[in-house]
């Protein structure tokens, strides 16, 4: 048979040709399936956050807003990196001047820097923001793990009591309690910031958890550490935390730029940190009286609050698209 044509005599006369369809033949097979299910045998198994790495570094995204990450945490660990001038360093003779030699964005109705002050106010805020965050993982991760791995009567009690918590406003609830405790100075005013601002925001961490266990609670692997007799809470905390990890780094880190914001609307409204600290959010609270004269007052530490908050808010958004692809448009 030939695979162009086949000559066949029909009913209509003995010269007709009927064309039948072509058929292509690789010329050798063995070299298109020698290609077929080829690996390295020898390479380490792929894994979700070996992917997600692949995937983070080849994002602008992720670069952009982990170089300002890194300026900004340099700013915090080395302020004198950027500046030589002491923060509380003040002429009221240079009061409201402009920009000079060693001081680039000038200075205040107090005669102080405004860079050295925008500089060294990334400490305070900064620190209270990662402080929370941990705080925040820790409660609220332990509590939505326990609801979600143990179920019945736990998950039902914890629920309840995380809805409590839920439904109350987190800056609301921390002007009330730290107008009631009053404003301390010191180590003891940034923890009592720290401490109030964890007690309200851990809900929406264990919300997160309890649906990230509850989703692996049954997976084959968890069936397989019971098989061979390994006791729950280890189970919990080998193999069923470890694969929850992925939603609740991307809550928290999402999360931090949030709690930056509110640390500096607690200290604009002068309940949050020690006036000393002298936060961003100090700094625009005095200068809110200098917006129609001097409105760059109030610019530069706004600008550095929020492209701090830009910048984890665009980290947890590319640390998302890289560990659940579901969330992508």
């Amino acid at each position: 048979m030939s695979s162009r044509q086949i000559k066949t005599q029909s009913s209509g006369g003995p010269d007709s040709e009927l064309p039948t369809p072509r058929h292509f033949f690789a010329s050798d097979d063995t070299a298109l399936l020698s290609d077929v299910d080829v690996f390295d045998e020898s390479a380490p198994p792929s894994s979700l956050w070996r992917e997600a790495g692949r995937k983070l570094v080849r994002q602008p995204k992720f670069i952009v807003s982990v170089l300002l990450i890194a300026v900004i945490l340099l700013a915090v660990a080395w302020p004198t990196l950027f500046t030589k001038v002491p923060k509380n360093s003040c002429d009221l003779s240079k009061s409201l001047d402009g920009p000079s030699a060693g001081h680039p964005l000038g200075f205040e109705k107090l005669g102080c820097d405004i860079f050295s002050r925008v500089v060294n106010g990334a400490r305070p805020s900064v620190s209270v923001g990662v402080l929370t965050t941990l705080l925040v993982v820790i409660i609220g991760g332990l509590i939505g793990a326990l609801a979600g791995w143990y179920g019945k009567w736990v998950d039902a009690l914890l629920s309840r009591i995380t809805d409590i918590f839920f439904a109350l406003p987190l800056v609301l609830a921390a002007i009330v309690f730290l107008q009631a405790f009053g404003q301390r100075g010191g180590f003891l005013g940034v923890f009592s910031v720290v401490a109030v601002m964890a007690a309200f925001g851990w809900p929406q961490m264990a919300r997160i958890t309890r649906s990230a266990v509850l989703a692996v609670k049954n997976s084959d692997f968890v069936t397989a550490a019971k098989a061979i007799g390994v006791s729950r809470g280890k189970i919990l905390l080998k193999h069923a935390m470890p694969n929850a990890a992925a939603p609740m780094i991307v809550t928290a880190t999402v999360s931090l730029g949030t709690y930056i914001v509110a640390e500096a609307t607690l200290s604009f409204l002068g309940v949050g940190l020690p006036i000393t600290t002298r936060s961003w959010g100090w700094q625009i609270s005095d200068a809110k009286t200098m917006l129609r004269t001097a409105p760059e007052v109030l610019l530069w530490p706004a600008a550095a609050l929020a492209l701090t908050v830009l910048a984890f808010i665009m980290l947890g958004d590319a640390v998302r698209d890289a560990l659940d692809p579901k969330a992508r448009r």
